[in-house]
């Protein structure tokens, strides 16, 4: 058995450098000009023949990987500056010299450590300082009359595997299992043993020292050892964790537009919390929640304090206070619709936010299975529904964790089985006890009339709202792990004089679980609770009642149509809702996904669900395109137990952005 080091890898501070060459030159790069990106795979016409300079072809043979081809390119000054002819033969010999000392470094970076490069120009080969002289005789010998035909002829050789990865501390002593679990080392028999896999592995470890709390760990020495007879490479790494540590002071250098006392406000570490790229993570996500904010840096201290913390830098600037937007839909349910909004994001310098928004929307164009039942019922509209409503938001309330919310609105709701004309306002205080738990308490005050199948309610409702929210996944759009829950309870007593006097109380959550490392299977779930009591339903506003069914319910089903059913067997809601929902998110490649779902739910006419009444069902696939922003989510669901009569379509698609939930 022969072994030996391999020079790309031996020494820690060339070879970090080396690595890194190769991991980038492995990186996509931007198409040639006239390639019309990439379509076509065409190539710029070399120059013509010259008296004054020797155009060239280049031909690169022996490889069909692209990442390997793509880096050979990228390396080669051939290749690089073929449009830019040597003036004579020596330039192109000198190229070519070049070119042998680079190119083989490339084929060991991707793992092929017995590779070998030759170039031949006009047939003559390149194989050091005896053969300069006949192959720049041989170029010149196209002067005038053709382009000197070059190849570069690449034997790739066997691929090498990562066969063992060790871990030691700067004495010599391994890590324990505790420390360093197996995952980190663990290797497969499939697993190239090039320059950028090694680089990730060694990273990888660097990060599990930073988790535990050690922010300068670093590798002190990547030795690895290549075997070619067995055609394997093992690697051996030192890993100086360095001392642990805690999250120490964090200072905040804000712009003169917004006062920094707001900006602590949403900093919920304390000095001597456990340091991690996490915790510091946090701190930037918790202060990227200021609408006024634009650019958020958080930075990490080059040394540790007194008390052995790292002290945190975090620096801020202020974004465009100023936004007006105006958005078109349609849906085939609500029909065409805009919507017009004005927002100011840092009002007067403490981050208060006032928006104001305009939504006008027209039934009459959408799906309206119901519109004769609608008449029949003496529900009559023009089908023309809108809403008007201002927000403000103080965040900070003198320095403090506690926000104010202020809302009012006037609105025409317009459903396919009902309609609500209303007003009202409310007033709250939220307290946010950290950046993923709040709760909320406020007064709120509604006046309106509803009419349904079943009548016509005119209510005035003031009540005290209080809510909890919790929140611990990693991702708004598209979360891979945590889970969430909305619950909140709103007493409308009649001795506030709410007619009629109504306790409205709501619950929901879902929780998201990664099956692997990657993140690539995910199971998801998600349930809904609701109950509404103190007056019969057909007292209760329909804006209050529970309605099942739609891309944010049960799939497959019409929107807000599951649930009791009045005259006319138009849908009128209910007084209390159970709804479930189970998900497998499976990525097949880094931007397309597959997703098959299952939902269940349905609106009661009693306060509480009663399950000896018909749980409505629907199961489908979806299928996502996750982009940077967000997943593109595509869902088909079919419903299970259809009821004749009822007009359920046997399909629905959702289109939207994010995923269900």
């Amino acid at each position: 058995m022969h072994v030996r080091m391999n020079c790309l890898l031996r020494s820690p501070a060339l070879g970090g450098v080396l690595l890194t060459v190769a991991a980038l030159l492995a990186l996509p790069q931007p198409a040639e000009a006239f390639d019309l990106f990439g379509l076509f795979n065409s190539e710029e016409e070399p120059p013509a023949p010259s008296a004054s300079a020797l155009p060239y072809s280049l031909r690169i043979t022996g490889t069909d990987d692209s990442d390997v081809l793509r880096a050979l390119q990228d390396t080669s000054t051939l290749y690089r500056l073929r449009q830019d002819a040597p003036p004579d033969g020596e330039g192109l010999v000198r190229r070519a010299e070049a070119d042998l000392r680079r190119l083989t470094d490339v084929l060991s970076g991707y793992g092929y450590y017995q590779g070998t490069v030759s170039i031949r120009i006009d047939g003559v080969p390149v194989t050091g300082e005896a053969s300069l002289v006949a192959a720049a005789r041989a170029a010149e010998g196209s002067r005038a009359r053709a382009l000197v035909p070059v190849k570069i002829a690449v034997d790739l050789g066997p691929l090498y595997t990562l066969r063992t990865v060790r871990v030691l501390d700067p004495r010599g002593r391994p890590f324990s299992e505790e420390v360093l679990p197996e995952r980190f080392t663990r290797t497969g028999d499939d697993v190239p043993a090039r320059s950028a896999t090694v680089l990730a592995r060694e990273a990888k470890i660097v990060d599990r020292f930073r988790a535990l709390g050690h922010p300068f760990a670093k590798a002190v020495t990547r030795d690895p050892v290549v075997d070619d007879a067995a055609h394997v490479m093992d690697v051996t790494f030192t890993i100086d964790p360095g001392p642990m540590a805690g999250l120490g002071e964090v200072a905040v250098k804000a712009t003169d537009g917004i006062d920094p006392a707001v900006i602590r406000s949403f900093i919920y570490s304390e000095p001597g919390d456990p340091y991690s790229p996490k915790a510091v993570a946090d701190i930037r996500r918790s202060v990227a929640r200021i609408e006024g904010l634009g650019a958020v840096r958080v930075r990490e201290g080059e040394t540790l304090d007194a008390q052995g913390n790292l002290p945190i830098f975090v620096e801020v600037s202020e974004r465009e206070r100023n936004l007006i937007g105006v958005a078109a839909r349609y849906s085939t349910v609500d029909g065409p619709g805009v919507r017009a909004y004005y927002a100011n994001r840092n009002l007067w310098g403490g981050g208060e936010t006032l928006r104001l928004d305009a939504d006008i929307y027209y039934l009459g164009l959408g799906y309206d299975p119901f519109a004769t039942q609608r008449k029949l019922a003496g529900i009559d509209t023009t089908g023309l529904g809108g809403r008007l409503s201002a927000t403000f938001v103080k965040p900070a309330l003198g320095g403090t964790r506690n926000d104010l919310l202020a809302n009012a609105f006037v609105t025409r709701e317009v459903q396919q089985s009902y309609f609500v004309d209303a007003a009202g306002a409310s007033v709250a205080v939220r307290h946010r006890f950290s950046d993923t738990f709040s709760a909320q308490i406020g007064l709120d005050g509604q006046v309106g009339r509803s009419k349904d199948a079943i009548g016509t309610v005119d209510y005035r409702l003031i009540g005290v709202p209080l809510s909890v929210t919790y929140d611990s996944t990693d991702s708004l759009l598209d979360p891979t792990e945590g889970f969430r829950v909305i619950a909140s309870a709103a007493p409308y007593p009649g001795f506030l004089g709410s007619d009629p006097g109504i306790f409205v109380a709501k619950a929901q959550g879902s929780t998201y679980y990664a099956l692997d490392d990657e993140r690539k299977y995910v199971l998801a779930g998600r349930f809904g609770f609701g109950s509404v009591s103190g007056a019969r339903l057909d007292e209760i506003p329909d804006n209050f009642r529970f309605f099942a069914g739609g891309g944010g319910s049960v799939r497959g089903f019409a929107f807000r149509t599951l649930g009791p059913r009045g005259p006319f067997n138009l849908p009128i809601g209910g007084r209390s809702l159970l709804e479930a929902s189970i998900e497998a998110r499976i990525k097949v490649t880094d931007t397309i996904g597959i997703v098959p779902f299952f939902d269940a739910g349905t609106a009661f006419a009693s306060t509480l669900p009663d399950f000896d009444e018909r749980i409505r069902k629907a199961a489908g696939i979806g299928l996502r395109y996750y982009t940077g922003i967000g997943p593109i989510r595509a869902d088909l669901a079919f419903p299970l137990d259809r009821i004749k009569g009822n007009r359920e379509l046997p399909a629905a698609l959702y289109i939207s952005l994010g995923q269900a939930f």
